[in-house]
């Protein structure tokens, strides 16, 4: 069984941390600022998840979550004079919830493993290719350098981290994310990813046409 770690959650309806990508955050709400103050006392470790469907009436409370979240390391913070925090996470993992620990904080604190990668055991040089192709496509739709993507495709970058910051990076869609979140076997990700590239430069090319 993989080691297990109590985190806090930070839950909200469309945002994905992915290992290896950085998310900044406004922090305003009573709770999550009391969230941050003690995560920068202990391990500066918080875990983003992604309320369900429905979720607006219990939002004061503690509405259903994914299963599936990212947890990040808190990389830079700044307190403001407010008492709001300004700070980027950097993701660190994939994690499973187990379960939700009862707590006095204002937050809550849920039990977790990680998920680790899952290596692909076949040469995944040609999917790479095709999503590279694609994101050049989409770049040169939206009228940006069709290069601008190309260091993330670097020939010493793992094929899950490509995978994880093309999908924080480019897709807009919560559901394909949160999908591909919580897909660990890296070939499966980087397929899923492909078509979800493709269906959105068909997208924008219907919309442009």
């Amino acid at each position: 069984m993989p080691p297990t770690l109590a985190v806090a959650i930070f839950p909200l309806p469309d945002v994905t941390l992915f290992p290896r990508t950085l998310l900044p955050l406004h922090i305003f709400e009573a709770r999550y600022r009391a969230m941050v103050t003690d995560a920068l006392a202990r391990d500066r470790k918080i875990c983003m998840v992604r309320l369900r469907p429905g979720y607006e009436e219990q939002y004061a409370g503690k509405p259903e979550v994914y299963p599936v979240g990212g947890l990040g390391e808190i990389a830079s913070c700044e307190r403001l004079a407010t008492g709001r925090y300004d700070l980027v996470l950097r993701g660190e993992a994939r994690v499973r919830i187990l379960q939700e620990r009862p707590s006095d904080t204002l937050y809550r604190v849920v039990v977790a493993e990680r998920i680790e990668d899952v290596v692909p055991v076949t040469d995944v040089k040609p999917i790479l290719d095709r999503i590279r192709a694609a994101c050049r496509t989409l770049l040169g739709i939206l009228g940006r350098p069709v290069d601008f993507l190309d260091s993330v495709f670097a020939d010493n970058q793992p094929p899950g981290a490509i995978a994880d910051r093309i999908a924080s990076g480019v897709l807009p869609g919560a559901d394909v994310r949160q999908e591909l979140l919580e897909t660990a076997e890296v070939d499966l990700r980087l397929g899923r990813l492909a078509v979800a590239l493709d269906a959105l430069v068909d997208e924008l090319r219907r919309s442009r046409s």
